[in-house]
């Protein structure tokens, strides 16, 4: 077992930076002590799916990422991981844990899937190991898996399992000091705008060296129809 910190400190000397996910009680000590360090970015995610998505536009702004996230939310990270993360050669290092591993009695709803975990990384090409819960291991674990990812552009999977980590409380002073946000409401205005005459409006604005990203679907396409640039991404 060690302490958050113990994991948090090297990560972000090796660039991780970053993190997002969804909670899980295997993960509430490393959540709460990146929340407390203002040095570290943290979103808190409503699914694994958009945990990675968001992950991948903080490394797309230069950010190091790491998304968190239970076994049994998995699945829900499978789709981006393969047709955002894989053909994009986006990396990020996941931390999943093992709800249902090995010799853990626990829920019903998490037997499969603690039976599947390592297999269903495979599956779906994600290189993986242990998670390091001993100090002497952590330098080697992070230095595997930043090689990797520099080496293929992919993610790399942390598997934890229950008590790894220490619990570890939240620092009222670090939230603190984290900057506040800013809510702005554009809903009233007149009427709204199409889509593409607002991708026109956009374009007019940026730079043509501004990269831009358009979901799937028909901005994608209405984007490529009005630019079609090297750096937008469709």
């Amino acid at each position: 077992m060690i302490k958050a910190d113990a994991f948090l400190d090297p990560a972000k000397q090796t660039g991780t930076d970053f993190f997002t996910g969804v909670p899980c009680p295997f993960l509430t000590p490393i959540i709460n002590r990146a929340i407390s360090d203002p040095g570290l970015g943290y979103v808190a995610a409503a699914s694994e799916g958009e945990a990675v998505a968001i992950a991948s536009g903080a490394w797309l702004a230069g950010r190091g990422t790491a998304v968190m996230m239970q076994n049994s939310g998995l699945g829900n990270a499978v789709n981006p991981l393969t047709s955002l993360n894989f053909p994009f050669r986006i990396p990020s290092l996941l931390i999943v844990t093992w709800r249902g591993g090995p010799g853990l009695n626990d829920e019903p709803q998490h037997e499969l899937m603690g039976d599947v975990t390592p297999d269903l990384l495979d599956v779906i090409r994600v290189a993986h190991a242990p998670f390091p819960n001993e100090e002497a291991k952590i330098d080697g674990a992070l230095a595997e898996a930043r090689a990797h990812m520099d080496e293929t552009g992919l993610p790399f999977a942390f598997i934890m399992q229950k008590g790894d980590v220490a619990d570890a409380a939240l620092d009222a002073a670090g939230v603190a000091a984290r900057p506040a946000g800013r809510r702005l409401d554009l809903c009233a205005g007149g009427t709204r705008p199409s889509r593409m005459a607002t991708l026109e409006r956009l374009l007019a604005c940026l730079p043509e060296t501004a990269a831009l990203i358009a979901t799937t679907g028909k901005s994608g396409r209405e984007l490529f129809t009005l630019a079609d640039r090297p750096q937008h991404l469709y």
